[in-house]
């Protein structure tokens, strides 16, 4: 018999599965204090929060039973992740569930923007008839640019054609192929921004998408166009929004949802042209009852050892093979996320080869975790140790893994190859004793360096001088740099050097560093 304890108030019709279940306790009780928490934990299987509940790694400790932690919704903020990982607790979520309620939402933010309906309704109450100050725009017609076509985007994307509105998204992992049967035209981020008169954000908050919409991509836009976001505050720039508005190059915007929330007396608010609601994407009945329901029955799965794929972590790993892979998931990781850097665009390709005391080992998790790596860089928290394979597959990427016998100069060694469209990698890492992760090679070109932190990738022609010339220009902007590596073929001939610096390179540092004569390009790598 598994106990199960319910913290957060849920749909009764969400859970009936767990409910229905003859080995299974249900016990509710919401409202606990921390303290009192983990005082009664010990005594449950499996845990399942909204995000009221913080379960924090106190909790997550003194769990003795506990088995998965459920949350019934997508965010696992208020779930320590690592300590739950370090004790063998699976974490699962919901993310499907409100896929709908969250395109509806937009759509409904989208009409009311056009046709000023919240404006409209507040002059009414008012005690005015106003016809004329509310004249608004028919979608019909219309182009809607959609930035991010995950299952919401796509979903979006359903509802414009059915309004006759031309869709053009952008999507780094869109295949032309999707976009075909989904009946929309692929471009790439700029072209959308400069084609439509509605814009509709859909991404994961990550690195490459914070303030992604900023003012140089709005004086990329048509004059009087529209903004909806309900996807997640920072993808933009809210500032920049404010003075577009009052500009004049943004007609409105719509938002479900801001950097800092609650986002009671943010300056936004003050302006008519924007309508807002308190991060209501998902605050549907149905949306409320689907997220129950497949939190409960993943639960379920998880304690009759049943494979479930909306695991947030990766499962245990016998503790064996744990001790021989452990050392190597932090090298995979960040092998992944350099290579996506280095190509910036997604791959069509994926070929990992494990040699030397590897190639007799299950190397499995350690795929998951490079392909966690490439995939998260734009997918961000919806990529897990569990699922990375299946979303791989689901944006059309191909892998491949490859074993060979023993390196000669190395006891184990990673080569990742990545191909694009327009580009190609090959990163090599191994661990050395005494130092830890190291990036051997990229490229032709053998390096020693630590994939961690801020790294600037160079590509040069081997002459004297060119390192200070790169040296001065960073010193002359307060960036330090920490370490230096170069790799060369032949003296004279092309070169690479990484360094790693204290801080993010600016823009127009970047930009003088590319016009230095023999450099041939200029990559910043974030780790």
């Amino acid at each position: 018999m598994f106990n199960v304890l319910i913290s957060d108030p849920l749909n009764e019709e969400g859970i009936e599965p767990l409910l229905k279940a003859k080995d299974i306790r249900v016990h509710i009780e919401t409202g606990l204090k921390p303290e009192a928490l983990q005082s009664v934990i010990p005594d449950y299987h499996a845990l399942l929060v909204r995000s009221q509940t913080q379960v924090s790694a106190n909790i997550i400790n003194a769990g003795s039973k506990l088995k998965v932690i459920g949350r019934a919704g997508v965010g696992v903020d208020n779930i320590d992740l690592k300590a739950a990982t370090q004790k063998g607790i699976m974490v699962l979520n919901a993310p499907e569930g409100n896929t709908i309620s969250a395109a509806e939402h937009t759509f409904a933010m989208m009409m009311a923007l056009s046709r000023n309906i919240p404006q409209a309704y507040k002059s009414l109450v008012g005690g005015e008839w106003n016809r004329k100050a509310f004249q608004g725009a028919e979608l019909n017609r219309k182009v809607i640019g959609i930035i991010g076509l995950g299952r919401i985007g796509a979903e979006v994307a359903k509802r414009a054609k059915a309004f006759n509105m031309k869709v053009v998204a952008y999507d780094p992992f869109l295949t032309k192929e999707r976009a075909e049967k989904l009946g929309i035209e692929k471009a790439e981020l700029d072209m959308v921004l400069a084609a439509a008169d509605f814009i509709t954000v859909h991404t994961p908050l990550t690195q490459e998408t914070k303030h992604l919409i900023n003012s140089e991509k709005f004086n990329m836009m048509k004059d009087g166009v529209r903004i909806i976001n309900c996807a997640r505050g920072g993808i933009i720039d809210e500032d920049d929004l404010y003075h577009a508005i009052k500009d004049g190059k943004v007609a409105g915007a719509a938002l479900d949802v801001f950097e800092k929330e609650p986002a009671t007396g943010h300056p936004l608010l003050t302006l008519p042209q924007v309508i807002a609601t308190p991060h209501l994407g998902a605050s549907t009945v149905e949306a409320q009852k689907n997220v129950a329901v497949d939190v409960s029955e993943g639960i379920l799965k998880v304690l009759h050892d049943q494979p479930f794929r909306n695991i947030v972590n990766y499962p245990p790993i016998p503790s064996e093979m744990m001790k021989k892979l452990t050392p190597y998931f932090g090298l995979c990781e960040k092998m992944g996320e350099m290579a996506i850097q280095l190509v910036k665009e997604k791959p069509d390709e994926i070929t990992i080869t494990y040699s030397g005391e590897l190639m007799d080992l299950e190397t499995t998790p350690l795929t998951r975790s490079i392909l966690k790596g490439i995939l998260s860089y734009y997918l961000s928290a919806k990529v897990n140790f569990i699922n990375a394979a299946f979303m791989a597959k689901e944006h059309d990427i191909a892998y491949t893994v490859e074993k060979k016998p023993y390196h000669q100069s190395f006891t184990s060694l990673i080569t990742l190859h990545v191909k694009t469209g327009n580009h190609e990698r090959v990163i090599a890492g191994t661990l050395i004793e005494g130092y830890g992760p190291r990036i051997i090679r990229i490229g032709e070109y053998h390096i020693d360096v630590s994939p961690e932190g801020h790294l600037l990738f160079v590509h040069h022609h081997d002459l004297p001088g060119l390192i200070g010339k790169v040296g001065s220009i960073l010193g002359e902007h307060g960036v330090n740099i920490a370490t230096m590596q170069v790799g060369r073929k032949t003296a004279g001939g092309q070169a690479i050097m990484m360094l790693s610096v204290d801080k993010k390179i600016e823009k127009d540092v970047m930009e003088r560093l590319e016009n230095i004569e023999d450099i041939m390009s200029v990559q910043e790598i974030d780790l």
